[in-house]
């Protein structure tokens, strides 16, 4: 079995963009609508996979993008660097909420928000 996170985004267009640049993933597949805006995407860090859309009708996937200061989860990726992470990101404008820190269970992690409020978090930790 395998669990992917489903993220709807008001822009998924900009969010493929930034999701790349700034936290490193990949763009596996990318469908477009007859506009051209994402209509669905998988995105890949390392081997790990998100699956990215616009807002849908309720039911589907969540269907509504992030309230900016709320998530009621947090997206969590394994690095090998969480500092060099941490400065890639923030070099493309994400909102750093917890500096990189050494955790009690072993890992080194920080977290930051993505332009529309997702809260992401990084680090070496592998349960």
């Amino acid at each position: 079995m395998s669990i992917y996170a489903a993220i709807n985004y008001t822009d998924p267009n900009a969010a493929v963009d930034w999701l790349c640049k700034a936290f490193g993933f990949t763009a596996d597949d990318v469908f477009h609508d007859d506009k051209g805006v994402v209509q669905h995407a998988v995105l890949s860090l390392g081997t790990s996979k998100v699956m990215v859309s616009g807002p849908r009708e309720p039911g589907w996937l969540g269907s509504t993008a992030a309230s900016p200061l709320a998530s009621p989860i947090s997206l969590y990726a394994v690095v090998d660097d969480p500092v060099a992470h941490r400065d890639r990101a923030g070099a493309e404008g994400a909102n750093v909420v917890r500096e990189p820190e050494h955790m009690d269970y072993g890992s080194h992690e920080y977290s930051a928000r993505d332009p529309e409020g997702n809260l992401w978090s990084f680090g070496t930790y592998q349960p």
